[in-house]
């Protein structure tokens, strides 16, 4: 498996992103195309804002479950790790936090992490500050 870094850690599923998607618009792009072009337009852009809806309807759905309960997994992840690193609570001062900061510090190895977190909290860091101050970077070869 390739090693995961901040320039490579975003993940595409290909039968969605490569073959679904392209296939959708295709299939849309034709649709407008004979709209415009034959005497059927109301049944074409009928058929043209079917395939609208559902090129939005998959892209909404396609991820929409899954990351939320990533998001959550990925708390209590952060959760678990601060507490067996300090023995304090995460939650104590996790509403100070952005749900961008609390996901790009999972990224962060154990011996970075309290830095990280002292320093999104003092400095107000994007979760993009956050991941490019990563030394060495802690894959997640699991990411939806």
């Amino acid at each position: 498996m390739k090693v995961q870094t901040y320039k490579n850690h975003i993940r595409f599923y290909a039968p969605h992103h490569f073959v679904y998607y392209p296939i959708l618009i295709l299939f849309l792009g034709s649709s407008i195309y004979f709209a415009f072009t034959t005497d059927d337009y109301l049944i074409w852009s009928f058929i043209s804002l079917a395939f609208l809806f559902l090129f939005c309807l998959a892209f909404m759905l396609r991820q929409h479950y899954a990351l939320t309960l990533q998001n959550r997994i990925v708390r209590l992840e952060m959760r678990y790790r601060y507490f067996s690193l300090t023995g304090k609570r995460f939650e104590e001062f996790e509403y100070k936090l952005t749900e961008d900061q609390i996901f790009a510090l999972r990224f962060a190895p154990d011996e970075e992490l309290i830095q990280l977190i002292d320093d999104a909290l003092q400095n107000s860091l994007s979760g993009n500050a956050i991941k490019k101050a990563i030394v060495h970077w802690k894959a997640d070869y699991h990411r939806v």
